[in-house]
């Protein structure tokens, strides 16, 4: 068949449906709305004459001819993705579109004081964040690139360093401390109201200590379990608990009195923030941008 632009554009958002195994979110990285991408794979299949998805109610897959396609086209539309993006060297204002999967704590702690300078800069770039502690596939989800701790970046994938090592305290209200006491040691935890972390895989998280070379990790108890850190913060403010976070998260609220710091000789140091990104794929020019200017600002130190 003679392949006409109409086949090409259907053709990318075929990948992008069999990427995601959904049209909804296919259509959230294209921009197109979920009953769009439908009527156009619609037409794709009825021009070629061959089914590529299996579509219900509550799944989308690949049918043999899908896959198929799948794997006889992806390389050369990544090739001409890779081509376009080259050519951003060759203009004078860059351009272009970055898609970013990261976690709460990078978000905020190393995005959120560099962003407003990067938009600035390069007004022409757009940024898309995905903010989620789930430790999400970038390539399934549709990103550029992902920003995870150092230990939870995927070993099939090029890492790069963002950040110094992040230390990790225990916190508390005073009013808390002032009724339940100050523990010493981190088996102390054991009778305390800890607020515990869920984290991205569903795992509940042991609170980890270090001092003198002597490590320590303590399923720490607790009634009220969160994913999310400002929740964490408003709770252990609001004297709910014991809270275990990034000191950076709650610098401010140390200075200001509002919570105080316990257990501070066991305190343990975590990885600092990693970008990571697939090798095959040659990196967005507005990535490498964004990685220059975190090292330039340096949020977190490096």
């Amino acid at each position: 068949m003679q392949i006409t632009r109409t086949d090409l554009a259907d053709f990318s958002y075929f990948l992008a449906i069999a990427r995601h195994r959904s049209f909804r979110r296919a259509g959230l990285e294209l921009g197109v709305s979920a009953s769009a991408l439908s009527h156009a794979l619609k037409g794709l299949e009825t021009r070629i004459g061959v089914r590529l998805l299996n579509r219900t109610n509550r799944s989308v897959t690949l049918t043999a001819a899908g896959e198929e396609l799948v794997a006889a086209i992806h390389a050369p539309f990544e090739a001409i993705g890779s081509a376009v993006e080259a050519l951003n060297r060759h203009r004078g204002r860059p351009a272009g579109r970055i898609r970013l999967n990261v976690m709460e704590h990078a978000s905020t702690l190393l995005l959120a004081p560099v962003l407003p300078s990067f938009a600035e800069r390069y007004p022409e770039i757009e940024v898309d964040l995905r903010v989620s502690n789930h430790l999400l596939d970038v390539v399934d989800a549709g990103a550029d690139a992902g920003i995870r701790y150092g230990g939870t970046v995927p070993e099939d994938m090029i890492a790069q360093r963002l950040s110094a090592d992040i230390r990790w305290v225990v916190v508390g209200a005073p009013a808390y401390l002032e009724r339940f006491g100050t523990p010493a040691h981190p088996h102390d935890l054991l009778a305390h109201r800890c607020l515990r972390i869920r984290l991205g895989d569903d795992r509940i998280y042991h609170w980890e200590f270090e001092k003198a070379g002597k490590a320590i990790a303590i399923d720490v108890p607790g009634s009220l379990t969160c994913d999310n850190t400002q929740s964490l913060i408003a709770l252990a403010t609001g004297g709910a608990g014991l809270a275990y976070l990034p000191e950076p998260c709650v610098g401010p609220l140390v200075g200001s009195g509002d919570l105080r710091l316990v257990l501070e000789d066991w305190s343990s140091w975590g990885l600092g923030f990693h970008l990571y990104y697939p090798g095959r794929r040659q990196i967005p020019t507005g990535l490498r941008l964004l990685i220059d200017l975190v090292r330039e600002m340096r949020p977190l130190g490096l």
